[in-house]
C-alpha cells in the first residue's frame, strides 16, 4: 500500500478489530468477556466481509479505483491482515482462554474422552433432536452443488462405499449443522463443579458413519462460507418495501466473498470447494481448533459464572425524571441530557409510552433506523395511533441487516393508521429524533427528543450514547423542519440549531473547522475536540490538517475507522487521535469547538463520512444549557485521559497501548458511571449541589435547565 495523506479505510477499520482482539488478549480482562471479544472478533469480520470485501470484489468486477490504490491491491492488504488476525485468534483460544477456562473446569469434550453417562446422553441427543433435521448433500454430477448457506457451519466428507449396491454411490458430501435447531455447545452431563460441553460439528462427524451406512468415512471437516450481503433495491420502484422485500430474498444467494475451513482439509475437497463457489487464493482462510469463533456468544450466555465476567453496571436512574409523575412536566423545567447505558434508557420509551396515552398530547412523529422484533416504542406508537393521535413514523427499511424487523413493524403500524414513510429516495435516514406536539393551557408546545443512538432498547444497554430532551420552542421548530423534509419532501429553511445532512451538515462542519483555523492564525483560543465512530471524508480530513497547520490544538477520539494520520510532521502534528475499546462500544458522536472562548458542542447521529453527509439524512443538535455543556465537556475529558483502555492511534494507522500507566489508572467508562452514579446520589440527598446538576441559565421558554 502507497503512504500518502490517508490511512485506507479498510485497513484502518481492520486495525479498529485488532484493538477488539487485544481485550480478548488481555488477562485483566475476565475470562468470559475475553470469550466474548473473541466471539466479537469474528461477528465484525463477518459484516466487514458481507459489506466491505464484498464491496472491493464489485469494484474489481466493474474496475471502478478511488483513483489512488487500485482495488486488488487493497484486497490482496486485507487477506494479508485478516490471516494475521485470523492466526492470532487461534493462537490466543487455543493457547490461553482454552487452557483457562478448562482450569475453571469448563471444557470442550472431544468424542475419545466421554463419559459412559455423556456417551449415553449424546446417543439419545443425536437420536431424537439431530438426525431428524440433519440432510447430508451428496456432491457429484447428478447432484448441482449444493447452497452453502451464508455463515452457516458445515461438514463437508470425502468418502468411498465398502458394499456394492444398486443405488449410486457418493464420493463426497456436504452436511449443514441444523443452527436453528440445536445449539453448536452442547451441555454435557457433568462432574460436580464443572460444566462440560461438546460442538455440535464434533458430535455429527463421530456419528457420521450412522448417515453413511455401508460407507468409509476418509475425511471430514469443518468449513463455512461467507456471501456478499449488500443489495440495491429499486429506488424509483413504486412500492419500496415490496423491492427491499425482493432483495432481501437475494441477499440469501449472494455469491461467496470468504471460504473457512480446517486447516488439514485434503487439497482436492479445497480445489472442488474453490471452483464450485468461485473463489480466489485470498478468499481462503484456514484455521485450527475451532471454524466460527462467533458461536462463542453462545458459550458465554450458557455459563452464569459472576466471577468471570464483568461486574454489572445497573443503569442509573435519571433524577430530573425518577420523582417525577409527567416527563412533559420535567422537560418544561429544563433541558435534560441522558447517558446511555450509564443511565437508564426506559425514559426514552416512558416519554413516547406518555404522549401515547396523554389526552393532551395530538401528535408523535419519530423516525425509527434500528428497531428490535419486540421493541416497546414501537409498541408505544402502536398504541397512540389506536388512541386516535396523530402518528408519523419514518421506518428507514435499509437499516444494514435489520430491515426484516423493520418492515414487520412498518406493517404493524400501517395496520392500526400511523403515518408511515420510508424516506427520501436514495438517502437513508439515519437521523434519532422525536418530536410531540402537546395541546397546553398557554398554547400548544413541541417536546423533543434527539439522541446520537438508535431507538433500540437492546442495544442501548451495550452502546455509549447520548440524548437531549428539551422543549425549546426554537428546537421544536427546527424539527419540525425536518420531519416535513421526510414526511413531505419540503425544502427546509434555515434552521436556528440543527445542521442536516445532506443539505447543512458538511458546510456546517466545514465552516466551524476553518473558523478555528482564524481563531488560531489571530491568536484567539482555539481547539477541537471530536469524537465519533469513523473519520473517513476527505475534505474534512484536508480542513482538520489544514487548521493543525494554523496552530489549531486538535484531539481526536475516534472508536473505529480513522483515515487521517495523527502526529505527522508538517501535516498534522497538532492532532493526537485515540481509541477507547472496553466493556461497552463507543457510539456517540460529540463536537466541540472552542470557537476563540464562545465554545460550541454539538451532538451528532452523523460519523464524518461521505455516505453519512451526502447520502443520509442527519442531524447535528447543539447542547445550549450551560450544565449540560460543562457535562460534555467532562465526558470528553475523561475520556482524552483513559490510561488503561485507550489506544494511541500512530501515523500508520495502527494504534498502541501504553506500557504502562502514569499516575493513577483511569478507565474512562468506570470513571463515567461513576460520575453518574454521584449525581444520582445527590439529587436523591435533595441538595444538590455540583456545579453539572443544576443551571441558571434560561432556555427560549423562561426556564432552568436542568442536568441529570
Amino acid at each position: 500500500m502507497n503512504a500518502s495523506r490517508y490511512v485506507n479505510r479498510e485497513l484502518s477499520w481492520l486495525e479498529f478489530n485488532q484493538r477488539v482482539l487485544e481485550e480478548a488478549q488481555d488477562p485483566t480482562v475476565p475470562l468470559l468477556e475475553r470469550v466474548k471479544f473473541l466471539a466479537i472478533v469474528s461477528s465484525n469480520l463477518d459484516e466487514f466481509f458481507m459489506v466491505r470485501v464484498a464491496g472491493i470484489k464489485r469494484d474489481i468486477a466493474r474496475g471502478v479505483s478511488d483513483g489512488e490504490t487500485p482495488p486488488t491491491e487493497v484486497l490482496q492488504a486485507v487477506s494479508r491482515r485478516v490471516r494475521e488476525q485470523s492466526a492470532e485468534q487461534h493462537r490466543c483460544f487455543l493457547q490461553e482462554i482454552k487452557p483457562a477456562l478448562e482450569a475453571e473446569g469448563i471444557r470442550l469434550v472431544r468424542p475419545d474422552r466421554l463419559s459412559t453417562e455423556q456417551r449415553e446422553f449424546l446417543e439419545q441427543h443425536l437420536k431424537t433432536t439431530l438426525l431428524p433435521v440433519l440432510t447430508p448433500v451428496a456432491i457429484d454430477p447428478g447432484h448441482p452443488f449444493p447452497h452453502l448457506v451464508n455463515r452457516s457451519l458445515c461438514l463437508v466428507a470425502a468418502i468411498r462405499p465398502t458394499t456394492p449396491s444398486v443405488l449410486p454411490n457418493a464420493r463426497m458430501v456436504v452436511v449443514h449443522m441444523p443452527s436453528q435447531a440445536a445449539r453448536r455447545f452442547i451441555r454435557l452431563p457433568s462432574p460436580q463443579g464443572e460444566q462440560h460441553f461438546m460442538l455440535l460439528e464434533d458430535l455429527v462427524r463421530h456419528h457420521l458413519p450412522l448417515l453413511y451406512h455401508g460407507y468409509e468415512v476418509l475425511s471430514c471437516h469443518a468449513i463455512r462460507v461467507t456471501r456478499d450481503a449488500e443489495f440495491d433495491a429499486e429506488q424509483t420502484a413504486r412500492d419500496r418495501l415490496a423491492a427491499i422485500e425482493a432483495a432481501l430474498r437475494e441477499r440469501r444467494m449472494g455469491p461467496a466473498v470468504r471460504l473457512q475451513y480446517d486447516a488439514d482439509l485434503p487439497q482436492d475437497v479445497l480445489e472442488t470447494l474453490v471452483q464450485e463457489l468461485g473463489l480466489e487464493e485470498e478468499d481462503l482462510y484456514a484455521g485450527e481448533g475451532l471454524t466460527a469463533f462467533a458461536d462463542l456468544f453462545e458459550l458465554y450466555a450458557a455459563l452464569d459464572i459472576p466471577r468471570l465476567k464483568d461486574p454489572p453496571m445497573t443503569p442509573m436512574p435519571v433524577p430530573a425524571f425518577d420523582a417525577s409523575r409527567s416527563m412533559f412536566a420535567s422537560i418544561r423545567e429544563g433541558d435534560v441530557l441522558v447517558h446511555h447505558p450509564y443511565q437508564s434508557f426506559d425514559v426514552v420509551t416512558r416519554f413516547v409510552h406518555e404522549a401515547a396515552i396523554d389526552p393532551k398530547v395530538l401528535a408523535i412523529k419519530m423516525t425509527l433506523y434500528r428497531v428490535s422484533p419486540t421493541s416497546p416504542i414501537a409498541q408505544a406508537l402502536r398504541l397512540a395511533a389506536e388512541n386516535g393521535k396523530e402518528v408519523a413514523v419514518l421506518v428507514e427499511l435499509m437499516a444494514r441487516f435489520d430491515e426484516e424487523a423493520n418492515i414487520r413493524w412498518a406493517r404493524a403500524l400501517e395496520d392500526v393508521g400511523a403515518h408511515v414513510v420510508y424516506g427520501l429516495p436514495a438517502h437513508k435516514t439515519h437521523c434519532k429524533a422525536c418530536l410531540i406536539v402537546r395541546q397546553e393551557a398557554d398554547g400548544i408546545r413541541r417536546y423533543c427528543h434527539v439522541a446520537t443512538g438508535n431507538y433500540h432498547a437492546k442495544t442501548a444497554g451495550l452502546y455509549t450514547d447520548l440524548g437531549l430532551f428539551t422543549c425549546r420552542e426554537s428546537f421544536g421548530e427546527d424539527l419540525t423542519e425536518v420531519f416535513n423534509l421526510l414526511t413531505g419532501y419540503m425544502r427546509p429553511r434555515p434552521m436556528t440549531h440543527l445542521l442536516i445532512a445532506p443539505t447543512s451538515l458538511r458546510e456546517g462542519l466545514l465552516e466551524r473547522v476553518r473558523r478555528e483555523a482564524a481563531h488560531a492564525r489571530a491568536g484567539r483560543p482555539a481547539r477541537i475536540v471530536l469524537k465519533m465512530n469513523s473519520l473517513v471524508d476527505r475534505p474534512l480530513i484536508d480542513a482538520l490538517y489544514e487548521a493543525s497547520d494554523a496552530g489549531v490544538d486538535i484531539a481526536l477520539i475516534i472508536r473505529g475507522i480513522c483515515c487521517l494520520r495523527p502526529g505527522v510532521p508538517g501535516l498534522s502534528e497538532r492532532i493526537r487521535a485515540v481509541s477507547i475499546v472496553d466493556r461497552f462500544l463507543e457510539h456517540a458522536r460529540v463536537f466541540y469547538f472552542e470557537n476563540g472562548g464562545d465554545p460550541e458542542y454539538f451532538l451528532a447521529s452523523a460519523d464524518w463520512m461521505p455516505r453519512n453527509l451526502d447520502h443520509r439524512v442527519e442531524i447535528a443538535f447543539p447542547v445550549l444549557a450551560p450544565p449540560l455543556r460543562e457535562f460534555v465537556r467532562e465526558v470528553l475529558d475523561i475520556q482524552l485521559s483513559d490510561n488503561v483502555k485507550a489506544r494511541e492511534i500512530l501515523p500508520n494507522g495502527r494504534s498502541r497501548r501504553p506500557e504502562r500507566v502514569i499516575g493513577d489508572p483511569i478507565r474512562a467508562q468506570e470513571r463515567l458511571y461513576a460520575m453518574v452514579a454521584a449525581l444520582e446520589e445527590t439529587a436523591g440527598g435533595g441538595t444538590p449541589s455540583a456545579p453539572s446538576v443544576v443551571a441558571g441559565a434560561a432556555h427560549d421558554a423562561s426556564v432552568s435547565a436542568v442536568l441529570s
